[in-house]
């Protein structure tokens, strides 16, 4: 397995090509759901390996990518933390769910930019105090789209992103999980 750090960017495409991926995307799941209700039910599976000091070598389908912390938390400060991956997740979603409803409730905007902002105490990673929360205790986004519409419009569509973004959803609601340990012999 290779890991790179490098960025490989999508190729660039037109607004007009844009549009027309998200319709065909939108109206293509639209009638597969509506055929099928269960299809709308997914499931992702995500496969990590500890490497290095404290790293992770992560494979999630056919892409493969390295998570790592600065030398201060014992990394090799080889790739970004798992919580600015987590922060970096929330607004890779907030970006395509932004396109997505842009074009679905007709408010069009040129370019869009998001920064991410989360508080962690580690007090409770370090052991130190058990009362304060592990994760985040607090998460800042900043939107910024540039276009064509009025401040009220883009805080409606704000409120169409935030209210069917799937990350957003995981960072402001509880989720359930279940943690299964299995220990093998080592070789």
């Amino acid at each position: 397995m290779t890991l790179t750090n490098t960025l490989t960017q999508p190729s660039t495409i037109n607004p007009a090509e844009r549009d027309e991926r998200l319709e065909r995307a939108a109206t293509a799941w639209h009638e597969r759901i509506t055929t099928n209700p269960s299809t709308a039910h997914l499931t992702y599976r995500v496969t990590g390996t500890g490497v290095g000091s404290v790293a992770t070598a992560i494979t999630a389908g056919r892409h493969e990518f390295l998570i790592d912390e600065r030398e201060a938390l014992a990394g090799d400060d080889e790739a970004a933390s798992p919580v600015e991956f987590a922060l970096g997740a929330v607004i890779s979603c907030q970006i395509v769910v932004y396109r997505l409803y842009a074009k679905a409730l007709g408010i069009p905007f040129d370019d869009i930019t998001v920064v991410a902002e989360g508080d962690l105490d580690a007090r409770r990673l370090f052991g130190i105090d058990e009362t304060v929360r592990a994760g985040f205790n607090a998460v800042r986004l900043s939107v910024t789209l540039t276009g064509p519409e009025t401040s009220e419009r883009y805080n409606e569509l704000r409120d169409a992103v935030d209210a069917h973004c799937p990350v957003l959803d995981l960072f402001a609601n509880p989720t359930p999980v279940t943690v299964s340990v299995t220990a093998r012999e080592a070789s």
